[in-house]
């Protein structure tokens, strides 16, 4: 059977049509003269760009939002590492049970991870700092980091790390030298995906700021509840273009091809 045949051809056009079809609007709005929501676009205009140095609360959300999701991002690949390994190489009591629930919170709603995260910081008496926003985001992202480090791990010939402890070399240093260069790229990739969804995170959230720690995603919700201007789509147009170059910086250092592929093919 042909993989590449017209239909598969067709459906990989329409599947890419409409994945970026909402970002083609997107832009396209955020470029209008207009002070409401038009597409396409009467005209070109950098209003509404001009207008997010009028409003500084977005900037402060965007600050806020990059450094929850550095700082999630970075806990969440600490914490998937060790436990990639000992999921992936440990043969254990309870190891599917441990895998289970470090991926547990893919399959809880995120509201109910909402409420439940709310109620623990209100009694924890953390609700709305930094702190406890953080530890929530990495309980919701440490499972992406984990499925790919995992993989990376699934896939190491441990043949080299023998040698290293074979010649003298230790645990630590075998791991520092041999064993995490080797799944480098899961761990770059899991980074860059926690990252992406930390900084996009809404519905969980949204339970658990206050006006010191509102990250852009809530500041954006807000803002539409009560207006609709393209000023939405211009801070979204901003967003888009930092992860595309994000994207592209990863590639011209690492390469996209090794982050999604690893080196699992070899």
């Amino acid at each position: 059977m042909r993989r590449n045949g017209p239909f598969a051809l067709a459906f990989s056009a329409l599947f890419a049509v409409f994945m970026v079809a909402p970002l083609v609007v997107v832009i396209g709005v955020s470029l209008t003269p207009k002070g409401f929501l038009e597409f396409p676009p009467s005209g070109l205009s950098l209003r509404w760009f001009k207008a997010i140095l009028n409003n500084p609360e977005f900037i402060t959300s965007a600050w806020i939002s990059l450094k929850l999701g550095a700082a999630s991002a970075s806990l969440a690949t600490a914490l998937a590492i060790p436990a990639a390994l000992a999921i992936g190489r440990g043969r254990f009591a309870g190891r599917e049970a441990l895998q289970a629930l470090f991926l547990s919170p893919l399959t809880v709603p995120t509201v109910v991870l909402g409420i439940a995260f709310l109620r623990l910081l209100s009694l924890l008496d953390m609700n709305g700092t930094f702190i406890g926003l953080m530890l929530c985001h990495v309980i919701v992202i440490t499972p992406f980091v984990l499925r790919l480090v995992l993989a990376s791990v699934v896939g190491l010939d441990r043949s080299v790390e023998r040698a290293a402890i074979s010649l003298g070399a230790s645990h630590w240093i075998t791991f520092r030298r041999v064993t995490l260069p080797a799944i480098i790229p899961g761990v770059i990739g899991g980074w860059v995906l926690a990252f992406i969804t930390s900084f996009d995170e809404l519905t969980v959230t949204i339970f658990i700021v206050n006006p010191t720690t509102t990250t852009l995603p809530v500041r954006l919700f807000n803002h539409i509840t009560q207006t609709t201007d393209p000023l939405v789509a211009s801070v979204s147009t901003v967003a888009i273009i930092f992860t595309v170059a994000l994207m592209l910086i990863v590639d011209r250092v690492y390469g996209l091809d090794r982050l999604l592929i690893g080196e699992g093919a070899r």
